[in-house]
């Protein structure tokens, strides 16, 4: 892999500025969005007033804890404007989730809001290792979805080329980095190993592509999963995060330099962990649910976003910025089994670890009498994939399952290509249980 370390030079100063540098700026920064949410939606003064708090309240940083929180569930219950915290003629464009669990989260962006986000999806592609003039495969996709459009701002803002392919059409995408020789490639990292079995398929050896800097986000991975790649395709792999109610991709990254968790860019954003079950706020260093308050946003500001996602905050390493370690799960993902809670990266792990697996998988939930069991769906390797070397697999990833997370799973081996495949997110998780 080549070095792709950025130079210190081309860092925002805030980057690298002291502590007291970046709490003097967030706290004035939040008294101000704090104003602009209570002042401009009626949801907020609402809020703020059952809660028997007013933004003159907020003295230091610490004071945030006692403003109350926002869930998704209150940008769906306002849907579609009601969140909104300027009028609707500065709004300069709409996204929304997919609303495939409920009416979509909608979010709307001023014109300065855009600006905002270009910048910082620029600065984390900069941390990323992508450069001024390299071009840039952006296989998110585009839409309504926050991760097409996000990445292709910032990578114009960072003066790339942008090859804006969006997702699907595997084979296409896999000509087209052969074809155009980009360095850096945005995508999810399950789509990104489609686009590894494209490679064999096709008999073109990855790691003699141009691929420098993959830039991994929107759903969960692991180090295991990291180290698969990189070799696969002698290319740095880092994590992007981001979520459309707080922004979209770019709230935080991963430094090439170092890769070892994502700072977070906190001149934007003030993070805190809380116990999920409380939502009393946690210290630094201790495992808990990720919460935001957008510090700079005109459009649709939010205060004490639960993300659901769980991590824990560390201190800054490559940039002054504190880190938050890669994500393990959401709060709303995890799976109870027998009083055991499971997430689907851990699974991934123990698929990863196993000789002769691809490294595709589903979870299955499904009835077994009046119990919850677990069935992990599983593919082996074109050279592996006789009954006699799937079944002895079968063997080994139920025993990993069982050593190490503490559950009994019932494992199927396909032969190749026999899990389904994602063409953005993955869907990890099957719920087939009956339901009473």
């Amino acid at each position: 892999m080549k070095d792709r370390t950025p130079p210190r030079s081309s860092l925002d100063p805030i980057e690298i500025a002291s502590r007291d540098e970046i709490a003097a700026l967030q706290l004035q920064r939040l008294k101000w969005s704090l104003r602009h949410a209570y002042d401009n939606v009626p949801f907020y003064r609402t809020q703020f007033d059952k809660a028997g708090v007013h933004p003159d309240d907020l003295h230091g940083l610490a004071d945030l804890a006692r403003f109350p929180f926002t869930a998704k569930a209150d940008l769906r219950d306002n849907y579609p404007f009601g969140l909104f915290a300027v009028p609707q003629d500065r709004i300069a464009r709409l996204h929304a989730s997919s609303g495939t669990t409920g009416k979509p989260t909608v979010v709307g962006y001023t014109a300065k809001d855009i600006d905002t986000w270009a910048d910082l999806v620029a600065r984390s592609m900069r941390a990323s290792g992508t450069r001024p003039g390299d071009k840039v495969h952006v296989a998110y996709g585009y839409g309504l979805f926050t991760g097409g459009l996000g990445a292709h701002y910032g990578a114009e803002r960072l003066g790339c080329t942008v090859i804006p392919i969006s997702g699907g059409m595997t084979e296409r995408q896999v000509m087209l980095i052969e074809d155009f020789k980009p360095s850096t490639i945005m995508v999810t990292p399950s789509y990104m190993l489609n686009i590894l079995e494209q490679y064999h398929r096709m008999g073109i050896d990855p790691r003699g592509s141009s691929l420098d800097v993959g830039i991994f986000g929107a759903e969960p991975w692991t180090n295991a999963m990291r180290a698969k790649v990189e070799a696969a395709f002698d290319m740095h792999a880092v994590d992007i995060y981001g979520l459309s109610e707080v922004m979209g991709p770019g709230v935080a990254n991963e430094c090439v330099e170092t890769k070892d968790g994502l700072h977070i860019w906190e001149d934007h954003f003030y993070p805190e962990i809380i116990d999920p079950q409380t939502g009393a706020v946690l210290p630094d260093g201790e495992m808990g649910e990720l919460v935001f308050t957008t510090l700079t946003k005109e459009g649709l500001p939010v205060i004490r976003y639960r993300t659901r996602d769980l991590t824990r905050l560390l201190p800054g390493t490559a940039r002054s910025m504190r880190r938050m370690e890669k994500i393990t799960g959401r709060s709303d993902d995890m799976i109870i089994l027998r009083g055991v809670n499971v997430f689907p990266t851990q699974v991934e792990e123990q698929v990863l670890r196993t000789p002769g697996l691809a490294p595709h998988f589903q979870i299955e939930l499904y009835s077994k009498g009046p119990m919850d069991a677990m069935r992990v769906h599983v593919e082996s390797r074109p050279e592996a994939a006789e009954a006699q070397a799937r079944a002895a697999q079968a063997r080994e990833l139920a025993k990993h399952i069982h050593d190490v997370i503490g559950i009994s799973a019932e494992v199927t081996v396909a032969e190749p290509g026999g899990v389904e495949r994602s063409q953005g997110k993955a869907r990890r998780v099957v719920d087939n249980r009956v339901k009473e």
